[in-house]
């Protein structure tokens, strides 16, 4: 379903991403896991078609990701780490416009965001103000949106960064519910959630995959935060750290 190819970008001098290669097969949730800085965000933005790349490319469901863009935005849903939402517009009003900007047809719109908004848990606040919703309400927005238009590609950027406990099981649950129906990237630095989540486990330090497996092989003989801890000590001079919202 997803297949990343010899990805590599470079902002001038600097080197955020080198070579990434990686693939997740239909339905699979896959935990993209890194430090800050290893290069998560410059990956998923160029995955999603908001980043070119220095060279390479990626597949979704056989279309590349540059040549065939079009094709890739109509299979894909991108939530990133901070939801692009519009404060005084309210949920429904929003999502319908989402739609339009997605390209469902004006008949299929209201029945989409209706959909959408049942399956994210909205209903209560359907009507309310985007600027006047708590932070997990608006990132179950940031989710309906990236599911507007029923992909079959789901990219989360560290979907429950900032949430209290509580609104981090329920993110968490819904993103378990969507799974199983759609391949889901997960960007994520928290453990817990990728040992919860995941059925694969790629993990990127400073721009370059470490390693690539499924959560069941990496945790056989070690803990998740023990693998972890292995791929990320080995530093390679080759390749730069990546600065903060280059290559997060």
């Amino acid at each position: 379903m997803i297949e990343v190819e010899n990805l590599t970008k470079r902002y001038g001098d600097l080197t955020a991403v080198r070579d990434i290669c990686f693939s997740a097969s239909k339905g699979q949730v896959l935990g993209f896991l890194g430090p800050n800085g290893a290069g998560k965000t410059t990956t998923m933005r160029i995955i999603t078609g908001f980043l070119p790349a220095t060279s390479g490319t990626a597949r979704v469901d056989g279309f590349d990701i540059f040549e065939e863009a079009h094709e890739v935005r109509k299979r894909i849903g991108y939530l990133p780490e901070n939801p692009p939402l519009y404060n005084d517009m309210t949920v429904r009003s929003y999502l319908h416009f989402v739609a339009r900007i997605k390209g469902l047809a004006r008949a299929e719109i209201a029945a989409a965001a209706n959909r959408t908004i049942e399956r994210c848990g909205l209903g209560e606040v359907s009507d309310r103000v985007l600027g006047h919703l708590s932070k997990g309400f608006r990132q179950r927005v940031g989710l309906a949106q990236a599911l507007i238009h029923d992909p079959s590609v789901l990219v989360l950027d560290e979907p429950t960064i900032g949430l209290d406990p509580r609104q981090i099981i329920d993110i968490r649950a819904l993103v378990r519910d969507l799974s199983g129906e759609r391949t889901v990237i997960l960007s994520t630095h928290i453990l817990p959630e990728v040992a919860q989540l995941c059925d694969k486990v790629v993990i990127i330090n400073r721009g370059r995959i470490a390693v690539e497996e499924t959560l069941s092989a990496l945790t056989e003989d070690m803990s998740l935060e023990e693998v972890f801890l292995k791929y990320i000590s080995s530093d390679d001079p080759g390749v730069e750290p990546a600065e903060e919202g280059a290559g997060a």
